[in-house]
């Protein structure tokens, strides 16, 4: 794995929570323009083309004979899974709700992690995660109320665990992949399956292409998956996937705050102690043990101590 120099994870982070931030209001204003499982299919494609242009040069990295099987299962629970049952999801819980069990994902990434890669787990770094998820459950108090459906909260879980496993599994294969052309085979294989689920359960002459619509979708497509996902798997390669993990809780909150400051949402009480509890638990997730002790699987990786 590249070295990563001092501070750039920082910056690398800062970046891809912003933007993951960011993707929620642009797309709940976007899907009032278009059918959501077409929109997330096109999505993905148009993310995959656009890292194949720019990684086509490195193309004798795909080594597809030997790796084909590692682009499937990335596809499957990074891209199919994934945003399949987030966007299923979303018809049958209030976005609140659904984003609080989305964001279990930290946490069952910290104990995938610990199970499948030995990555160190401590009663500190537990109750960073639980911190960090009753933070989100507050920043997203809000949105609890409405409907509640057993099959969307089922639908949840399952977008919940299948990015749990789809960063571990990235994370314990990176070795044997590059991660530009991961990122682009894994889109573009996720891409033309929703897209083409889409095709056959959605109106695509509903679809509005007005300048709202391109703005999503390139918005989504080029940053919001293709330039993140390779921002993320790059950081959880270098360090250890549950702290990696553990910043994506301030993705919701970013969300809130936009809608506060942009959309003129109320500034509440959940959501200053919302921001307490995710500041809280990041800094509990990423804190050095007393004896400075390393990770058996990210010594001598040259990761930053920010990651460490």
């Amino acid at each position: 794995m590249k070295r990563l120099s001092p501070g750039k994870p920082i910056i690398l982070l800062t970046f891809l929570v912003v933007i993951w931030g960011l993707c929620w209001p642009v797309f709940k204003v976007t899907l009032a323009y278009t059918p959501p499982l077409l929109f997330g299919g096109m999505r993905n494609l148009l993310g995959g083309l656009f890292l194949v242009v720019l990684a086509f040069p490195r193309r004798r990295l795909i080594r597809w004979r030997e790796t084909w099987p590692i682009y499937f299962i990335s596809a499957l629970f990074n891209s199919i899974l994934f945003y399949g049952t987030q966007t299923v999801g979303l018809e049958y819980l209030p976005s609140g709700l659904f984003s609080v069990i989305v964001y279990l994902q930290p946490v069952l990434v910290g104990v995938f992690a610990w199970m499948w890669l030995g990555e160190s787990m401590s009663a500190l770094k537990i109750t960073g995660l639980i911190l960090g998820f009753i933070g989100v459950a507050a920043v997203s108090t809000e949105g609890l109320s409405g409907n509640i459906s057993l099959l969307g909260i089922i639908l949840a879980l399952g977008c919940s665990v299948s990015w749990a496993l789809g960063t571990v599994y990235v994370k314990k294969t990176s070795s044997a992949v590059d991660p530009v052309w991961l990122v682009a085979i894994h889109c573009l294989i996720g891409g033309t399956v929703l897209t083409g689920v889409g095709l056959g359960v959605e109106n695509a002459a509903s679809i509005v292409w007005n300048s709202t619509y391109w703005f999503g979708l390139l918005y989504g497509g080029i940053l919001g998956i293709a330039v993140s996902w390779v921002i993320y798997f790059k950081l959880v390669n270098a360090g250890e996937a549950s702290k990696v993990a553990s910043f994506t809780f301030i993705v919701p909150l970013i969300s809130v705050l936009i809608g506060t400051l942009i959309l003129h949402e109320p500034f509440t009480f959940y959501l200053v102690l919302g921001i307490v509890l995710i500041v809280t638990s990041i800094c509990l997730v990423n804190r050095q043990s007393s004896a400075g002790r390393v990770p058996r699987n990210t010594r001598n990786s040259g990761v930053s101590p920010f990651l460490e």
